[in-house]
């Protein structure tokens, strides 16, 4: 560990160049409690999309443009995954209770909640392409959008959105 506490260089890439020892389609044949820890972790698209600052008003979620300052924008990807939670206490844990909070607090795209919800993963994902530049190119993650890194935000509700993939 590092003293500013970002992780070493990683290559998202990597998680799916040598899938031998997954079983393919697992997401089809298990019920999200029933994954490995590399499955489940293998489902997350890497889009950044969970690390957008939300608000709660009467009962709704808001997402917000605003990051949290340890998301990598170009990656889309955590900079202090290993050490989120020591870093960030209100970082939040994908696990089912998660998943399945009300109200939604993940977006509409995320695979967790896809497959919890009964539907399958998009052609776009990169367990079906096999390739982790998949989900930017789609233009499903966070990569070339208007992002604001929360550490420049005093008054969230300036920075609500309304976008069709959240």
């Amino acid at each position: 560990m590092t003293d500013n506490w970002i992780d070493e260089p990683y290559s998202p890439q990597s998680r799916y160049d040598n899938l031998d020892n997954i079983e393919p389609e697992f997401w089809k044949k298990k019920k999200l409690e029933d994954m490995s820890k590399e499955e489940w972790e293998l489902l997350c698209d890497g889009c950044g999309k969970c690390c957008l600052n939300k608000m709660q008003i009467r009962k709704n979620i808001k997402f917000t443009n605003t990051v949290c300052r340890f998301l990598d924008c170009h990656s889309c990807l955590c900079q202090i995954y290993h050490h989120r939670f020591e870093k960030v206490p209100d970082c939040r844990d994908i696990d089912i209770s998660a998943i399945r909070e009300q109200p939604r607090w993940l977006p509409k795209t995320c695979a967790y909640w896809l497959l919890d919800n009964g539907y399958d993963l998009p052609d776009w994902h990169p367990l079906i392409t096999g390739k982790a530049e998949s989900v930017h190119q789609a233009k499903m993650s966070l990569r070339n959008r208007d992002v604001v890194s929360e550490s420049r935000v005093t008054d969230y509700e300036d920075y609500i959105i309304d976008w069709s993939d959240l």
